[in-house]
């Protein structure tokens, strides 16, 4: 008989990156929806140059532009987070439970549904109350944005041959620059979207811009 020999498998196994074509396209589709019907068939130039006294159906463009925006932040942080924690891991819905994905998307979307609702209720409890639907009209352009820069960076992290550990690092000074930058859009905006008085306007930054940022570091990484 002859001698068992050990036979090393140089077949490299594909990552299937399926969910992430697929996740993309739908964003994409969802703003082909959102310029062709909910913005009457605008084009990209008077979409982001449209006044607000001009502008119809802003809540349901907000809406769009934020689920995108959740997906993919979603797609691209999911590959960094260590665990799905154990507390989260053990929840199962028909025997399917969160991947690292679903816990992220989970946690972008409470971070962005709890911000938003705390910046209403900020402005209402000033009395500023109008200011709100200015405020998310400007920065619905601010994200619609932002969430191109993403799909391109989904499509550059998955399907090109790039070091995700040193990229990473990349990744986190972009994400910081889009913050300071955000800070900055909204205080010199000419719509004047944040409140008046510069002592609210120190709390809005404080407690809805930077200390939600945290939260969301803390749950995703910790």
């Amino acid at each position: 008989m002859p001698l068992s020999q050990n036979f090393i498998n140089n077949v490299r196994i594909p990552e299937n990156n399926d969910w992430v074509i697929f996740i993309l396209i739908g964003c994409i589709f969802l703003y082909v929806f959102m310029m062709n019907i909910i913005e009457r068939d605008a084009s990209l130039k008077d979409f982001l140059l449209q006044k607000y006294f001009d502008a119809s159906n802003n809540l349901p463009s907000w809406i769009i532009t934020s689920c995108v925006t959740a997906l993919t932040l979603s797609v691209l942080l999911s590959q960094y987070i260590p665990i799905v924690p154990k507390y989260i891991a053990d929840l199962q819905l028909m025997g399917y439970q969160l991947n690292k994905f679903g816990y992220t998307l989970l946690a972008v979307i409470f971070f962005y549904v709890s911000k938003s609702a705390l910046g209403f209720l900020f402005y209402q409890s000033i009395g500023d109350g109008k200011k709100w639907s200015i405020f998310y009209f400007t920065s619905t352009k601010f994200y619609f944005i932002l969430s191109f820069l993403l799909i391109i960076l989904c499509v550059t992290h998955y399907y090109f041959p790039v070091d995700r550990n040193k990229i990473f690092l990349y990744y986190f000074s972009f994400f910081a620059f889009v913050a300071v930058f955000k800070i900055f859009f909204y205080l010199f905006h000419k719509n004047n979207i944040l409140p008046e008085k510069w002592y609210y306007k120190f709390l809005y930054i404080c407690t809805l811009q930077i200390a939600p940022l945290l939260l969301l570091w803390k749950l995703l990484f910790f």
